[in-house]
C-alpha cells in the first residue's frame, strides 16, 4: 500500500521540473581548482546553489570545503543516506539541438546536461523531502542526502567527505537504474606501450577509439609497400560481420584504410562493434615487416576480434550473480616508431584485480610490450538480502507493479567504494542519452521517481 503522502507527487511536479532546471544551469564540469573549489567554480557554485534551497528548505545544512553538502531531516544521527552527485561530464564536441545548460522542455521532457545524471534524481529527493515535511509527519530516524560534485572524476569528493564523516549503515544513491543494483563488477584498465621497426611493408601509423571506456567505433591506418588490392582480398578472407573496410590507394606506394565498426560501453562490449581488434586481424594479415609484424600478430591473438570476453588473453571467468568477464581493446595511437594501447576489464565477484592484471602484464611482456595499471578497483557486493534492500524492493513492487529484483552490471555506480551501499534508480531505461547529446529525462518518469523515493524514506524511516 503506497502512502497518501507519496501520491502527491503530482501536485509537486511543476516545483521539481523548476528546481531541476536551475540546477541544469550551473556548468558543473571539472575545471581547473581555486582557493574553497576543489572542482573548480562551476561544481562549487552549483554545489552553493543546493546549499541555499536546502537550507530555506528548513533542513540542517553542512557544506564539506565544497567537495560535497550534506542535508538532514531530522536530529541526530543519520541511519539512512542517500548519496546523488551534481557534477556533471563535458559537452564538448557534441552536437545538441539546444544550449546543454538551459534546460529546455521539448514533448514532455526536460532536457539539459546532468538531466538523467544525476541531476534530475537529486531534484527528486529534495522534491521528496519536501513532500515529507510538508506532511508534518515525524520520522523515527534521520536520513540525510549527500550531494557531492566529482563522481564523473573519481570520486574524490566522497573520499573527502569520509574523512570527515562515515556513511549512515543504510546508504542507496539513485546514480543506476531501477529496481536495485547491488553488484557492480571490478575494473582493471591498462596503459600499453612500446617501440616498433619497420621494413619494406610497413606501418605509417594506426589510430583507434579515444576513451578507455569505450568499443571504439573506428580504427585508421596507413601503410606502405602493400596494394589497395592485396589489402581487400585480406580482409575477405577474414569474413567478418559488423565492421565496413574503406581503402584508399594514395598513388604513393601507401594506402590508407578504415575500419568501421559500432561503439558501445565497455560494460557492454557485445552490443559493439570493435574496429580497432577488426584492424589489428587484417594489419596481421599482412605480414608487415620489422618487429611491428610480430607485435601486431601477438596483439590480435591477445584481443581478437569478436572476443569480448578476455579469452585471448587468458582471463575469461564468470560467476552466477555477476556473469561473465569483459575485455576491450579501446585505444591506439602507433606512428614513428613508437606504440600505445588502453584497456578497460570489468570482472566478476569470483576475482580480484591483482589476479587480472598479473596475467595480462605477463603476456604483453612476453609480446615485447610494457604496461602500467591505469585502474585497478576491486568488485562491489552489497548483500541483496538486507532490510533495506527488501524494503526498496518492495517499494518499487508497489509503485510499480513491476517485479522488484537485484541485478549487477559491468559499470560503477557512486556507490562502488562503499560497504552496503546499493543503486535503486532513477534510470527507467538506456534511451535518456546520458552523456550524450541532448540528454533528458521524461517528466513522468521524474515524477514517478519522487514518488518512489518519497515512499522509500518513509518506509525506511518512519
Amino acid at each position: 500500500m503506497i502512502n497518501d503522502i507519496s501520491k502527491k507527487a503530482p501536485l509537486y511536479i511543476d516545483s521539481a521540473v523548476s528546481l531541476l532546471k536551475e540546477l541544469i544551469s550551473y556548468k558543473s564540469v571539472a575545471s581547473e581548482p581555486a582557493e574553497g573549489m576543489p572542482y573548480g567554480k562551476g561544481c562549487a557554485e552549483c554545489l552553493g546553489y543546493a546549499a541555499r534551497v536546502l537550507s530555506e528548505d528548513g533542513f540542517r545544512v553542512r557544506n564539506f570545503e565544497n567537495h560535497a553538502i550534506t542535508a538532514d531531516f531530522g536530529e541526530g544521527e543519520p541511519e539512512l543516506g542517500i548519496l546523488c552527485h551534481l557534477d556533471v561530464v563535458p559537452t564538448d564536441g557534441q552536437d545538441w539541438t539546444s544550449d546543454p545548460f538551459k534546460a529546455e522542455i521539448r514533448n514532455g521532457r526536460v532536457y539539459g546536461r546532468g538531466a538523467i545524471d544525476d541531476k534530475g534524481p537529486a531534484a527528486a529527493i529534495i522534491t521528496a523531502m519536501r513532500m515529507i515535511r510538508d506532511s508534518g509527519v515525524k520520522l523515527s530516524k534521520n536520513f540525510r542526502l549527500i550531494l557531492g560534485s566529482n563522481e564523473e572524476n573519481g570520486s574524490t569528493d566522497m573520499e573527502y567527505y569520509t574523512s570527515k564523516e562515515k556513511f549512515p549503515p543504510m546508504l542507496f544513491t539513485p546514480d543506476g537504474s531501477f529496481p536495485v543494483i547491488n553488484i557492480e563488477k571490478g575494473m582493471a584498465r591498462l596503459g600499453i606501450s612500446g617501440g616498433y621497426t619497420s621494413g619494406e611493408r610497413a606501418l605509417l601509423y594506426l589510430r583507434g577509439g579515444s576513451v578507455a571506456n569505450a568499443v571504439p567505433e573506428r580504427a585508421e591506418a596507413g601503410v606502405s609497400g602493400i596494394s589497395a588490392e592485396e589489402i581487400t582480398k585480406a580482409w575477405d578472407s577474414l569474413g567478418f560481420d559488423g565492421v565496413i573496410l574503406n581503402v584508399s590507394d594514395n598513388y604513393d606506394n601507401t594506402v590508407s584504410i578504415s575500419v568501421t565498426g559500432k561503439g558501445a560501453h565497455a560494460s557492454t562490449p557485445e552490443q559493439g562493434k570493435n574496429a580497432l581488434t577488426a584492424m589489428l586481424a587484417l594489419l596481421s594479415a599482412l605480414s608487415l615487416d620489422g618487429s611491428i609484424g610480430s607485435i601486431i600478430r601477438d596483439m590480435s591473438v591477445l584481443f581478437p576480434y569478436g572476443d569480448s570476453h578476455g579469452k585471448g588473453m587468458g582471463i575469461d571467468c564468470s560467476d552466477e550473480l555477476s556473469g561473465e568477464l569483459t575485455l576491450v581493446l579501446s585505444v591506439a595511437d602507433c606512428s614513428d616508431g613508437r606504440l600505445s594501447f588502453m584497456t578497460d576489464c570489468r570482472f566478476p565477484i569470483c576475482r580480484k584485480s591483482a589476479d587480472i592484471i598479473s596475467v595480462m602484464q605477463t603476456k604483453l611482456y612476453k609480446a615485447g610490450l610494457s604496461s602500467v595499471i591505469k585502474l585497478a578497483s576491486e568488485p562491489h557486493h552489497a548483500d541483496g538480502n538486507s532490510g533495506m534492500v527488501k524494503t526498496l524492493l518492495s517499494v518499487y513492487e508497489d509503485c510499480t507493479g513491476k517485479e522488484g529484483k537485484c541485478i549487477a552490471i559491468g559499470g560503477g555506480t557512486y556507490v562502488h567504494d562503499t560497504e552496503n551501499g546499493v543503486a535503486f534508480g532513477a534510470e527507467w531505461s538506456d534511451e535518456n542519452n546520458m552523456h550524450g547529446a541532448d540528454e533528458f529525462i521524461g517528466i513522468n518518469e521524474l515524477e514517478k521517481d519522487i514518488e518512489i523515493y518519497c515512499e522509500a524514506i518513509l518506509r525506511l524511516c518512519r
